[in-house]
């Protein structure tokens, strides 16, 4: 499970190490991939949050009318910059993830355009809300993942995307990842869930209030994990002292 029963010998859990993602190298990071903190940092971004290899944001559009003016909008800016983000439309919301894919993570292509689409949002009266926007991996540990990888993306059709992840080409189903642990470890699955570094503190104060156990601050603010009252465990992520 997540940085807890893992081997030992092993760094900590994917979703929640401090290293380099797989495909991402130092050098591509010296090529102009900005980390979530980097981006804390910029102006402009308010309605955005760093999640994983993206900038993400959801706004708040009051009517399907207005969202699908909102989504007219940033499709026009998108075909001119050459740069298309992924857009999910619902009846009050526009859910918005940008990234550059040819880098395999975020760039000031993404950041140009989400202030681009910040702007729309503005004139539109559109409101964002950073606090909704999270992102959840499964992890699986198992003592060898060539073992079970193909598996688990024959059953789930998903793409073998690094050596120790799966993901949906799709993006409807979340990334699953395999952790290095003993063949006796007590739990299997475990949840990463990423969430913005000022709702992280809000989710673990709930989860302990709705009976859950703090497992280990370690690593916090990166990740905490945490435990329902029958053990399974999750780990509350955050971009902090990441490179992706």
């Amino acid at each position: 499970m997540c940085c807890s029963g893992a081997d030992p010998t092993n760094a900590v859990c994917t979703c929640c190490r401090t290293t380099d993602r797989p495909g991402i190298t130092v050098n591509a990071m010296s090529d102009g991939l900005l980390s979530g903190d980097e981006i804390l940092t910029m102006d402009g971004l308010n309605d955005w949050r760093a999640l994983y290899n993206a900038i993400e944001a959801r706004f708040r559009t009051r009517d399907f009318a207005t969202g699908l003016e909102f989504v007219n909008l940033i499709g026009a800016a998108a075909e001119a910059a050459d740069h298309h983000p992924d857009i999910t439309l619902s009846y009050t919301s526009v859910h918005v993830v940008l990234t550059s894919h040819d880098m395999g993570g975020k760039t000031q292509r993404d950041i140009d355009m989400a202030r681009q689409i910040s702007t729309f949002a503005t004139d539109l009266g559109v409101v964002a809300d950073p606090h909704a926007v999270q992102r959840l991996e499964l992890g699986l540990d198992t003592w060898d993942r060539d073992e079970i990888k193909p598996f688990w993306q024959a059953v789930l059709a998903m793409a073998d995307s690094a050596p120790d992840e799966l993901t949906d080409s799709e993006g409807d189903n979340p990334t699953i990842w395999f952790q290095d642990a003993a063949p006796d470890t007590d739990q299997r699955w475990h949840m990463d869930l990423r969430v913005p570094p000022e709702v992280a503190q809000e989710r673990i104060d709930a989860a302990v209030a709705a009976g859950g156990t703090i497992v280990s601050t370690d690593e916090a603010p990166t990740f905490t994990v945490l435990a329902d009252p029958q053990g399974n465990k999750i780990c509350i992520c955050t971009h902090v002292g990441r490179s992706h």
